[in-house]
């Protein structure tokens, strides 16, 4: 799913796989998915980002490495950390891999293309005021959420959250965080972006940085 921001212009695609990212004409684009990714240990940019939203650190998942995209399995990657005296993957993270194997092959494909990592609980927290929201899970929290967006144009989101998904598999939170990349995206020159300055970069020169 990818929410595109064309000026006063806000609207909402579907994607079967990240590749038609490169049919879709656009300056810049954000995912919520790690981009750049360290051999071992945790990345700067993922504690930064949990600091950032204190009590609700755990909405950002740390443990992302390069190492995990060569195993089959849960099981196989743990048994393999656990000999390397690493930290193991959690089932929330490893089901992430194959959407972080997409994002690392699409990139190498199209180094040419502004595609940067974002996550938009920090931009939702931005966009508060730097105040903690309710989890979007909650229906306060999902109003909320809903409220900020509207306030920066997306004003479809009532049809996107109910009729627009209907049939794709997508959740109405799914199209929220659409609309959060969205705005990261269009944002980037207001640097607002953990760690700031010249990033850790990893061993295919990806940055480890996170946009909101």
């Amino acid at each position: 799913m990818v929410a595109i921001i064309d000026g006063a212009s806000r609207s909402l695609c579907f994607l079967t796989a990240l590749e038609e990212l490169s049919r879709i004409g656009f300056d810049r684009a954000a995912i919520d998915m790690p981009i750049g990714l360290p051999d071992v240990g945790n990345r700067d940019c993922d504690l930064e980002a949990r600091g950032l939203l204190g009590a609700h650190r755990s909405r950002v998942f740390t443990g992302a490495r390069r190492s995990l995209l060569g195993f089959s399995s849960q099981r196989e990657a743990n048994a393999a950390l656990k000999q390397r005296q690493e930290a193991g993957v959690s089932a929330q993270l490893w089901n992430l891999v194959p959407k972080i194997r997409e994002a690392d092959d699409f990139i190498a494909r199209h180094p040419h293309i502004d595609l940067r990592e974002a996550h938009p609980e920090l931009v939702f927290r931005r966009l508060n005021g730097n105040a903690p929201l309710p989890s979007k899970k909650e229906p306060k929290g999902l109003d909320l959420r809903c409220a900020i967006l509207r306030r920066t144009g997306f004003d479809q989101l009532d049809v996107w959250m109910t009729q627009t998904r209907r049939g794709t598999g997508a959740k109405a939170d799914d199209v929220l965080d659409a609309c959060a990349a969205a705005i990261a995206a269009r944002d980037f020159d207001l640097g607002h972006v953990v760690p700031r300055g010249d990033p850790m970069r990893d061993a295919k020169s990806l940055p480890m940085q996170i946009w909101y």
